[in-house]
């Protein structure tokens, strides 16, 4: 797997790119954004790392414009920290959001489940199609549609939209979507979960599916009334 990372600290690119090509992951650094989504849009990587603030084009708005034409996934890494800084991360079509500073073996983590995340299918169910309301999920092909019409998700989305319709005659909870969609073995914050779904139920406006919370406790699937 291949992946791209844009950071302006040359100390933070090399301990990234140490860890990660220690786990045997093909890693190509770049100082900025720009320089990175130049080189994306002529050959794409297999995940895409981001510092928020760099000279030139914020890695938010580069996340945007590579989201805009392409599902690859997206980690954000930065030292804003807000509750609002990372629900931007995700809503602009992030993957995952991690704070500096952060340990690399946890970074090292996150960007595995992200790829078993995309793999999932091998391991948590053996039939090929979902169906619920208007929605058709072909796992072999990774496709998901509506009224026959392609609905446009990321990995991530995908995953989780696959997980719950496998599982669409119950509640789902936030620790179990953690555990079997994100891949996370370990506590995390369960907001991550909630701003995936907040992204995903815009996309879903178009079908007759809704993603109900359930109070305290996490999400099923329902029909629109």
């Amino acid at each position: 797997m291949k992946i791209y990372i844009a950071d302006d600290e040359k100390n933070i690119r090399d301990i990234i790119c140490s860890f990660l090509k220690n786990s045997g992951y093909e890693v190509i650094e770049f100082e900025n954004g720009d320089a990175l989504k130049n080189e994306f849009e002529n050959n794409p990587s297999d995940m895409v790392i981001l510092d928020v603030m760099m000279p030139g084009t914020d890695g938010v708005s580069i996340c945007q414009a590579i989201r805009a034409k392409s599902n690859v996934p997206i980690m954000i890494v930065s030292a804003k920290d807000s509750e609002l800084d990372r629900i931007t991360g995700i809503t602009m079509g992030a993957d995952d959001y991690l704070v500096k500073p952060f340990a690399p073996m946890e970074l090292v983590v996150r960007v595995n489940s992200i790829f078993r995340r995309m793999s999932f299918n091998e391991e948590v169910t053996k039939k090929n199609v979902f169906s619920y309301g208007d929605i058709k999920i072909d796992i072999s092909f990774r496709i998901c549609t509506y009224s026959n019409k392609k609905l446009d998700i990321t990995p991530t989305e995908f995953a989780l939209m696959a997980y719950m319709f496998e599982h669409s005659d119950r509640a789902v909870s936030r620790d179990e979507l953690l555990k079997n969609v994100w891949k996370f073995d370990y506590d995390v914050d369960t907001k991550a979960c909630d701003d995936v779904i907040r992204r995903l139920r815009k996309k879903l406006v178009k079908t007759t599916v809704r993603i109900v919370a359930v109070w305290g406790f996490g999400f099923k699937l329902g029909l629109e009334e």
